[in-house]
């Protein structure tokens, strides 16, 4: 059987029955003591602000700096993670959007062989891609193209070593973000924290950030605090705060 890696990444971010969302509410995990959270300006902004937070027992306090990011280039769209699903504009495949909701964090990956971080990693090779393509058997999987053979990645399929196949760093490190945990086919994939291209290059669906910025968040981020990605424009957040127990974010814009 060939070994997908953003499934392996995915199985070891599941969560136990007792944690699934109820209907009605979307409570951060118990198990969950650091949070990263992206607000934006409406649903069709192409940048943000992203916030840090770690839990200190039962208190949320806001850590290091508000940082600008880079969102997709046609703003957020309700995407699949731990929120019951929600009314509005669904995440698809191809659509320019970010996903909006609350989702585990999986491992690092980068061009190196090694990242400074305090989650897994994984190292990208040339034969590394991530699978966009409908009705894949893979799809919103990173594989390695030598085990699924050159037939699996055709397509639009995306390099994971974009120096080698695109030319740019964009992908030399990041975090792979558990949005579409089940793989529903055209529901969007490959979500991922990873460097920008420059201040205000929106993305094709992901959250970008300067490299200094994201090297701060990789050192930061801990596996076994079970880390959250949480994307919302800043009305939505404040709607639903209080029913998804969200931390009050202090934001200076």
């Amino acid at each position: 059987m060939p070994r997908a890696i953003y499934r392996t990444v995915l199985s070891l971010v599941a969560l136990p029955l007792a944690m699934l969302c109820s209907p009605a509410s979307a409570d951060i995990p118990a198990d969950s003591e650091q949070l990263i959270i992206t607000l934006t300006r409406d649903w069709d902004a192409p940048t943000g602000h992203a916030f840090r937070f770690e839990r200190r027992g039962d208190r949320w306090h806001q850590v290091g700096m508000e940082t600008p990011v880079n969102v997709g280039r046609a703003g957020l769209a309700w995407g699949i993670g731990l929120h019951p699903q929600q009314p509005g504009q669904q995440k698809v495949e191809g659509d320019g959007r970010a996903p909006a909701g609350i989702f585990r964090l999986g491992d690092a990956f980068g061009y190196g062989a090694e990242l400074a971080t305090g989650l897994n990693y994984q190292p990208m090779s040339a034969e590394h891609y991530c699978i966009d393509v409908k009705g894949s058997p893979y799809y919103n999987q990173t594989v390695d193209a030598g085990e699924v053979g050159a037939e699996a990645v055709r397509g639009s399929s995306e390099g994971m070593r974009r120096d080698l196949h695109y030319g740019d760093d964009q992908y030399k490190k990041g975090i792979f973000v558990a949005h579409n945990p089940k793989n529903v086919d055209g529901a969007g994939s490959c979500i991922f924290i990873h460097l920008w291209s420059g201040p205000g290059e929106p993305t094709a669906g992901c959250t970008a950030y300067a490299e200094p910025a994201l090297d701060d968040v990789l050192l930061w981020l801990q596996r076994d605090a079970n880390p959250l990605y949480i994307a919302l424009p800043k009305a939505s957040y404040r709607a639903l705060q209080e029913d998804w127990q969200l931390p009050q974010v202090r934001w200076s814009q």
